[in-house]
């Protein structure tokens, strides 16, 4: 369902040299786009799924994980593919924007200190982080835009990465985020809200649960 478009130009590694070529299997390969903001998505032939402040196409052969909140609220999505799992949320950020470059160094923190070894690495949008435990790897993707902050995380086996990687950023180049009018403290998740077949879903597994 993702079409690739070939990006123009090459991105750039901190330190002004050319990323390598072995880096996800190039990087002039990725997409090229988004993530949207409400105000400038496209009208396009994609579909996506409408989770209120994000709407976010799902990849085929994928299955939807809700994460609940024991209180009611939606605390996560996730899409589960064949080659791991993805998770994409947004953040209210202030104007100025670079909210990931703060929110990117408190990750380094937290993950070094859940024992993670932590690498940046060159992303088509900005630096990513990589980080490799004894069971699983992950990348961290970061997107400012007007007044939001786009986090993807992809976690896979460590040889299934780059092609989850890929995934994320199709799914993250089709993005909308919808960061309403209302005024919100900087950090704060933008609410999920499910469609109604899969809250009615959902409330039936957790009645069922609990007969």
């Amino acid at each position: 369902m993702f079409g690739w478009r070939r990006r123009d130009g090459r991105e750039n590694d901190a330190d002004g040299s050319d990323v390598s070529e072995d880096y996800h299997d190039g990087a002039d390969s990725v997409p090229d786009g988004g993530p949207y903001d409400t105000h400038e998505a496209p009208h396009d032939e994609v579909e996506r799924l409408d989770l209120g402040s994000v709407r976010l196409p799902v990849p085929e052969n994928s299955q939807l994980q809700v994460e609940v909140d024991p209180e009611g609220p939606v605390r996560a999505v996730h899409l589960l593919t064949p080659s791991g799992r993805l998770t994409v949320s947004a953040f209210a950020a202030p104007r100025t924007g670079d909210l990931w470059q703060e929110v990117r160094q408190e990750l380094i923190e937290q993950l070094r200190s859940d024992g993670a070894r932590v690498r940046h690495e060159q992303g088509i949008w900005d630096t990513e982080l990589v980080a490799d435990t004894d069971r699983t790897s992950l990348r961290f993707v970061g997107v400012d835009g007007p007044r939001w902050l786009l986090r993807g995380v992809a976690a896979s086996p460590s040889e299934d990465l780059d092609s989850c990687t890929k995934l994320l950023y199709a799914v993250m180049d089709e993005t909308v985020v919808d960061r309403g009018s209302d005024p919100m403290p900087v950090r704060t998740p933008l609410p999920i809200e499910l469609p109604d077949e899969i809250a009615q879903h959902i409330q039936q597994q957790q009645e069922q649960a609990g007969a």
